[in-house]
């Protein structure tokens, strides 16, 4: 039997500007370098991190933003088993309910842009991303998903564990 696979665990975040544009990070480092993803980071463990304040740091750290848990709404919880054979991932997609202004768009792990949400589809993503998480995220903002992505062997199975209400929808 071959040893188990560590977990991850990481916040995301998602900072729209005053004009719907989306932040997304150039990655120059992995995972998923070369490619376009939320800023966001793992949490520090050793400390008893909580998911928020860890994407209240991340955001800090990457974006020169101060932002209080009040003005975050945690829109999914996303884990992935098999991520590339090495590890699985239990991620927490957290939104910034207000436009930001980033001053600094050149960060240790890439660059950061604005794309308009309509232009993510043409940019260089995660598989993952593409295919599960920003769709989820769309449908489900400023409410709530849960979603299960098993990529095992270069698979890609998915499953939505607890969507939001589509009452009315």
């Amino acid at each position: 039997m071959s040893d188990p696979l560590p977990y991850k665990i990481a916040a995301l975040a998602y900072l729209f500007d005053k004009d719907g544009r989306v932040l997304l990070l150039h990655r120059v480092r992995p995972p998923n370098q070369h490619l376009y993803s939320p800023i966001g980071g793992k949490l520090e463990q050793s400390i008893g991190e909580s998911p928020t304040a860890c994407a209240i740091r991340e955001i800090k750290e990457e974006a020169g933003l101060i932002i209080s848990a009040k003005e975050l709404h945690l829109t999914g919880i996303v884990s992935e088993s098999g991520f590339e054979d090495e590890c699985h991932w239990l991620m927490y997609l957290y939104e910034v309910t207000r436009p930001v202004e980033v001053k600094d768009m050149s960060i240790d792990e890439g660059s950061l842009e604005w794309h308009a949400p309509d232009a993510i589809s043409n940019l260089t993503i995660p598989q993952t991303d593409r295919e599960v998480i920003w769709p989820c995220f769309w449908r489900y903002r400023q409410q709530f998903f849960m979603a299960h992505i098993d990529c095992h062997a270069g698979q890609l199975c998915w499953r939505l564990e607890q969507p939001a209400s589509d009452a009315g929808a």
